[in-house]
């Protein structure tokens, strides 16, 4: 099944996940879902000192939102930030510190920043990783899992009370179309058994992604929560974890502002607002999230076992 699964996937990529694919859905996009100001509100966007991260924090800083850069890096932030500032006009830029695969970090992180301001309006769960071989954080936790799936956890639920001060919040996280050949397993979380294969636990990580948005949607009536998928884009973080894929298909790759397309247009537009809260999305639509017959579909209660999971790992490292 993996095989099909795999194939199928593939090929389905080619046709709508590259340049080609975006550039045929683009004939349909509404140009005036992006004619907007979101002066006032507030956006918070993880990795976003390069890639599509970055890419996004752009065009919404030059329709006037202010804009936290969540980054690893001092340097490489302090860069993007001068780039934004630069080319959008808006100084309204503030950069951030954090490394989500650093569990205990991520929360001190987020209660920290509720402390010093008064609102968010926009999550954009960008930041991920793929760590090729298995290594784990201070805390033993594997480090694709840490930083794609229990800091993405652990960052929205402790912002969550901010967000819902605020008028239409939002949560996106950016997935990855890699997630329709995984199932959900809650069985290894921590990639203990096998052997390791990094492309599939992101792909993983990925899955656990689209199921933690379609519980918050459930549990957060008055939250906009959304997940997409940005395609294949020629990003640092591709080159670096998958630099045989970037080499056969780099001339088919998106650009970053492809790529951040619908990233931004959950985040400003009305059109996007008005669709329910949950669901997947790729340029612009929301599309399915398993493949035909391709038995990647869980119980609910294969789900809620998932989130208890991550309700408990996330507790135990809560600082009191």
């Amino acid at each position: 099944m993996s095989v099909y699964r795999n194939t199928i996937w593939f090929l389905k990529g080619i046709h709508e996940f590259t340049r080609n694919g975006y550039e045929a859905a683009s004939k349909h996009f509404v140009e005036k879902d992006l004619e907007v100001s979101v002066s006032g509100r507030s956006f918070m966007i993880t990795g976003g000192n390069s890639g599509i991260g970055k890419a996004a924090a752009l065009a919404i800083a030059k329709k006037g939102g202010t804009i936290h850069l969540v980054c690893r890096n001092k340097e490489r932030a302090e860069e993007a930030k001068a780039d934004i500032i630069k080319e959008s006009g808006n100084k309204d830029i503030y950069v951030h510190l954090l490394d989500l695969s650093e569990t205990r970090k991520v929360w001190e992180f987020a209660e920290a920043f509720k402390k010093k301001h008064k609102s968010l309006n926009v999550l954009i769960n960008n930041a991920g990783c793929m760590v090729n071989q298995r290594e784990v954080n201070a805390e033993g936790l594997e480090m694709n899992f840490a930083a794609n799936t229990l800091g993405t956890y652990i960052l929205t639920k402790s912002l969550i009370p901010l967000l819902e001060k605020c008028s239409n919040p939002k949560v996106i996280t950016v997935s990855s179309g890699g997630m329709l050949v995984q199932k959900l397993h809650t069985d290894d979380l921590q990639s203990e058994r096998g052997r390791f294969h990094a492309t599939m636990v992101y792909a993983q990580n990925k899955r656990q992604q689209v199921v933690m948005t379609q519980q918050w949607a459930k549990s957060h009536s008055n939250i906009h929560f959304s997940v997409m998928h940005p395609g294949w884009a020629d990003t640092p973080g591709v080159q670096t974890a998958m630099p045989d894929f970037h080499r056969s298909m780099k001339d088919k790759l998106r650009s970053p502002e492809q790529g951040a397309d619908t990233v931004v247009w959950l985040a400003v537009s009305e059109a996007a607002d008005a669709l329910p809260s949950g669901q997947f999305f790729q340029d612009r639509s929301a599309v399915p999230t398993h493949l035909p017959l391709a038995w990647t579909k869980v119980t609910p209660e294969e789900e809620l076992k998932f989130m208890n999971i991550l309700e408990d790992l996330a507790k135990s490292f809560q600082p009191h």
